[in-house]
């Protein structure tokens, strides 16, 4: 059995952990946009998941207060989830090809 290169191994986990804080910085300042009611509700998010604007069309304050709610939720959670998705793809990209990410095999 060939001998653990402990100074390698430590050299591609610096250079892993270099490149994960690489993919961060990038996922601060890419922007996705989640919305609800056919576009009445837009909210922003970094790919970080921080909120960063919400937008409203004047026409959703005619409804009521339950349905303006309701709207604003659904639109945070949409840009939420496409800021999952983001980090997830861009962490995907890291792996070598054939690695299977945690949790990543369907139906299992």
């Amino acid at each position: 059995m060939p001998e653990l290169d402990l100074a390698s191994l430590m050299q591609q986990a610096q250079q892993m952990q270099q490149t994960m804080a690489m993919l961060q910085k990038a996922l601060e300042e890419e922007i996705v946009e989640g919305s609800a009611g056919a576009g009445m509700v837009k909210v922003k998010a970094t790919g970080m998941q921080r909120i960063v604007s919400i937008e409203i069309d004047p026409t959703v304050f005619k409804e009521d207060r339950d349905m303006v709610q309701d709207l604003l939720v659904a639109a945070i959670n949409n840009a939420l989830e496409r800021s999952r998705e983001l980090g997830q793809s861009r962490m995907n990209s890291l792996l070598p090809p054939g690695l299977v990410p945690p949790g990543g095999i369907p139906g299992l």
